[in-house]
């Protein structure tokens, strides 16, 4: 079988399982409803729509979160999903907390215009790739020890993740203050290859209900659930920093993406997945060390530790 039929679902049929795991974890965990944050993306919509044919819209609640940095399009698009599935939706202007935390005395640009803020964080993306032949991104998912540059890596991995860190606490806040479940938008391709923030809005939640689809598959689970068509077309963004999308964050369209994690999944060597995938080798390698490198990210290290009693039973 090809990579590219991997990538091939039942979308009824995923959609159905998934919208029966939301139902049976409400119900388990007893939760009265449901809480996502609304991005104004494809994967927060696609889980709204999940949602609400799950456990109903009366039953589903989002908190749309923009600040500063924002694109003003993004609570616009968040409304129209909220809007289009019935949804009730709560805004939370996340600036003045993020400004309380000194998160943007990190990175001051505030008396740039927006497009040239964007011009330089891409000026500044190009730059580190050619002294140090790594994406800003690759670097940023380990320690920035012995790198160029180490103080700007540093101050810019704070001034993001705070950002998701905070929208996590919101959630939860919401969730617990309600008796809600936290769903999480996160799916396989951001797990995979490290493009979430670890304890951040989507890297925790109580579900997650696309984690076992490539992005791929979320776009075409997306027009299943008939998502409107201007969220399924739109560039995906993690709208943190003006200037980055997804693909230009990564260095990789998610077509190419998703084909390479396939391989990986199917335990495949690099020289097979660039065969089968017809990508050059040297991407089938950044991948995989995308892949490897964020491995941390996906784990909690701990030691087990046994009392006196459990060695001594062990021994007997």
């Amino acid at each position: 079988m090809s990579l590219e039929n991997h990538l091939k679902i039942d979308s009824p049929k995923v959609a159905t399982d998934i919208e029966n795991l939301i139902k049976e974890k409400m119900v388990s965990l007893k939760r009265e409803g449901v809480i996502i944050g609304l991005s104004g993306g494809l994967d927060s919509a696609v889980a709204a729509g999940l949602l609400s044919r799950a456990v109903g819209k009366d039953k589903v609640r989002a908190l749309i979160m923009p600040e500063k940095d924002s694109a003003p399009r993004s609570k616009k698009d968040a409304q129209m999903v909220a809007s289009h599935y019935g949804i009730k939706t709560e805004i939370i202007d996340l600036t003045p907390y993020l400004k309380l935390f000194g998160i943007y005395r990190l990175l001051p640009t505030k008396f740039l215009p927006k497009i040239f803020q964007a011009k330089l964080v891409r000026k500044f993306y190009e730059l580190y790739y050619k002294k140090t032949g790594e994406t800003f991104f690759q670097t940023q998912l380990l320690g920035t020890s012995g790198y160029p540059y180490q103080g700007w890596l540093n101050k810019s991995s704070a001034y993001y993740r705070a950002k998701h860190r905070l929208r996590m606490v919101l959630l939860y806040r919401e969730a617990e203050l309600n008796n809600l479940l936290f769903i999480s938008s996160a799916n396989k391709t951001e797990w995979l290859t490290g493009f979430f923030v670890k304890w951040g809005c989507d890297g925790v939640g109580d579900v997650a209900p696309l984690m076992g689809l490539y992005k791929t598959q979320v776009r075409e689970l997306a027009r299943f659930l008939e998502v409107p068509e201007k969220i399924i077309d739109k560039t995906p963004s993690p709208d943190m920093m003006p200037g980055i999308t997804d693909e230009y964050a990564m260095g990789i369209t998610y077509d190419r993406l998703d084909l390479i994690l396939v391989g990986i999944e199917k335990k495949l060597s690099l020289a097979e997945i660039a065969s089968q995938a017809g990508i050059e080798k040297k991407t089938v390698e950044y991948v995989n060390e995308l892949y490897k490198r964020s491995e941390h990210m996906r784990k909690v290290y701990t030691l087990r530790v046994l009392n006196n009693y459990e060695t001594l039973s062990s021994r007997a």
